[in-house]
């Protein structure tokens, strides 16, 4: 049973992530908006179940199912590694730099804002 959560939020997790890296991001379209916004979303949802699991207790089943496979499959920390080494490669290295504190950092302010509003509710 335990598999089979952590794959059905996996799955579905990971087409979330296929269909918002496919979006139009026209604003900054050279930087790789897609990864940034599903690791920021992701950080996000970890926080608030974060605090939930906390407070409500630890089902271990809604863990599963949403943090380790919903989580899991919709952050991308392969890809957000590719990205980044792509753009060394390619001499833009201030970009690269960028991108590592720009996710690193929100990713840290997107979970405690996860937090904190679970902390509201």
């Amino acid at each position: 049973m335990q598999i089979l959560l952590v794959f059905i939020g996996g799955g579905i997790g990971s087409i979330c992530r296929f269909l918002l890296s496919k979006a139009d991001y026209p604003f900054i379209s050279q930087f790789p908006a897609g990864t940034l916004f599903s690791n920021l979303i992701s950080c996000f949802l970890l926080g608030l179940l974060y605090h939930a699991f906390a407070v409500e207790g630890d089902n271990s089943h809604w863990k599963l199912l949403l943090a380790v496979g919903f989580c899991g499959g919709f952050s991308t920390f392969s890809t957000f590694s590719m990205e980044i080494f792509e753009k060394i490669n390619s001499g833009s290295m201030l970009e690269a730099l960028a991108y590592v504190l720009i996710s690193v950092i929100l990713g840290v302010i997107a979970i405690y804002l996860g937090v904190q509003l679970m902390r509201l509710l």
